[in-house]
């Protein structure tokens, strides 16, 4: 198959090797991390999470580092990339064993939410670097494929990570601090891993004087300017992201439905819900997997943005074939057909914005694109709150949902149709 033999030249190049290490160590630790704190805070048998509580914890969690996008993109403008995977590793790994002792201690919730802070905040910098470094490692005729093996492998070691979480959390009551442990072990498996990198190969490269950090520190609102100028100039990136925006949301409001449904109307217990949430998360992690076989190939054949015509007006048409049943199995098809749609539109995003983006702007275009993940993820759920009875079944989620994606499609489509996109 094409496929395999092109993954088979990628994965001969030593330092693709290396930087796909570091992805999936650093990913997988965010997986058992982000599972720990959801248990905790919504499995835990002295909590009883609502929507709503759900939607604050997520904008406690998301929305501030969101403001840190910018800076970061700035930073990873001027800072040594290779460094920043290093000394972030480092750093999240001391920051989740804090994390792990402020549970031990029954620590009040800001407290905890102010320690997970601080771990999201850091993964900023790492997650925007890797999507920014790409391009230096692999060549322009397989960019495609590195962004579909990638970013979809970090994707499934987060899952990976995330379903060893679930099992330790289920077989060893009050593990949660334990679990938060294993993650800082991975953090520093990552940072190691990073040094395997030449410092120098992940650039930035030099554009003109640099500026000392304070000074560059001054100039972030100046240069988060320039990078939404130039993402603006940009057509196709800035039609991308849009898209991108949208079909986030989507996904964002349906996990917070079945996490709701996991807790509360499949199960009477909170291990079993927890259970069933490893599935739910499990089943969609083998549709992003089945995202970075068929995207290549599909990218290929019909263009990136017929593709993501594609994979949204596919999920228009399955969200509530599927989903208006609020049973197990239908939502786990679902799950499913929603990771291989989601992920395969976040492939060709990513390649759209990688190809049109100048180098010296990656950064600050990744990082203006992570935050408007954070930012329509966090929209999301505030609207499920709004939306969500307390078992979590709404037909006019589902049916709001669906209505996106379609309209989605209609859009993408048309604006391929004008010649609009390239």
């Amino acid at each position: 198959m094409p496929v395999v033999r092109d993954l088979r030249v990628l994965l001969r190049l030593r330092n693709f090797r290396r930087l796909l290490a570091v992805r999936i160590l650093s990913q997988s630790a965010d997986g058992v991390y982000q599972v720990a704190l959801a248990a905790h805070v919504v499995f835990s048998p002295e909590k009883q999470a609502s929507a709503g509580a759900i939607a604050s914890a997520m904008a406690v969690l998301l929305l501030p580092y969101s403001l840190i996008g910018p800076f970061a993109g700035v930073l990873l403008d001027r800072w040594p990339r290779r460094q920043v995977f290093l000394y972030g590793n480092l750093l999240r790994s001391a920051l989740a064993c804090c994390t792990a002792l402020l549970i031990i201690g029954s620590a009040p919730d800001w407290l905890f939410y102010a320690s997970a802070l601080c771990v999201t905040a850091v993964n900023r910098f790492v997650l925007a670097g890797l999507s920014a470094v790409l391009p230096r490692v692999v060549d322009r005729e397989r960019l495609v494929l590195a962004n579909s093996l990638s970013p979809t492998a970090g994707t499934l070691a987060a899952t990976a990570g995330g379903g060893l979480a679930f099992v330790v959390r289920i077989l060893l009551a009050d593990s949660d601090a334990a679990v938060v442990l294993l993650g800082a072990a991975l953090y520093l498996a990552s940072a190691v891993a990073s040094l395997s990198l030449a410092s120098a190969l992940l650039g930035p490269d030099p554009d003109g004087e640099r500026l000392p950090l304070g000074k560059a520190l001054a100039a972030t609102a100046g240069g988060l300017m320039e990078g939404l100028r130039h993402l603006a100039e940009r057509r196709t990136a800035s039609r991308a992201l849009a898209a991108m925006t949208v079909l986030r949301f989507c996904y964002g409001a349906l996990t917070v439905m079945v996490l709701m449904l996991c807790r509360y109307a499949w199960t009477d217990s909170e291990s079993d819900g927890l259970a069933l949430l490893g599935l739910a998360v499990g089943v969609s992690g083998a549709g992003f997997f089945a995202a970075a076989v068929l995207t290549p190939w599909a990218a290929q054949r019909l263009g990136r943005f017929r593709w993501m015509v594609v994979c949204a007006g596919t999920a228009a048409v399955l969200v509530p074939a599927l989903g208006l049943w609020f049973a197990p199995t239908p939502m786990l098809v679902a799950a499913f057909v929603l990771g291989l749609v989601t992920q395969g539109a976040k492939i060709a995003t990513d390649t759209v914005v990688q190809m049109s983006v100048d180098d010296s702007f990656r950064g600050r275009a990744f990082s203006l694109y992570d935050v408007l993940f954070n930012v329509a993820f966090v929209a999301a759920a505030a609207a499920a709150a709004l939306l969500l009875p307390s078992d979590g079944k709404s037909a006019a989620l589902v049916t709001g949902v669906a209505v996106l994606y379609a309209a989605v499609a209609v859009t993408l489509a048309h604006w391929n149709r004008r010649g609009e996109v390239l």
